[in-house]
């Protein structure tokens, strides 16, 4: 029985498309928001929408591939972090959305930060 970690189990390539090609482009992501609202639009709110989305996620992918074992081993096999990751992620998801209707003027349906959204 071959091992999960030898040679025939290994492949970079789906490593790099499935786990770090993800994280760059997510990096890449927050560090050209943050240069967006810093330098160009000049304010600093935003950035805390953009910060909470960011640690949301790190949360889910703590519970992902750490906590998942546990909860998979303490329900036996029934749950997993699956869940609790995908809750964080779409937490997460609408973080980003209040974020980009807090930096654009445009009206939205739903008022964001308490004042009304049609004058």
């Amino acid at each position: 029985m071959d091992s999960l970690h030898g040679p025939n189990n290994r492949n970079v390539a789906l490593y790099v498309l499935y786990q770090l090609w993800p994280l760059i482009c997510l990096v890449g992501f927050f560090l050209l928001e943050t240069v967006l609202v810093l330098r160009v639009l000049g304010e600093k709110k935003p950035m805390v929408y953009l910060l909470a989305a960011a640690l949301l996620f790190a949360i889910g992918q703590i519970f992902q591939y750490v906590i998942s074992t546990h909860i998979c081993h303490g329900t036996h096999g029934k749950i997993d972090g699956a869940l609790f990751e995908t809750l964080f992620t779409l937490a997460s998801v609408i973080m980003i959305w209040v974020f980009w209707s807090s930096i654009t003027e445009d009206d939205w349906p739903i008022p964001v930060s308490g004042e009304p959204a049609y004058t």
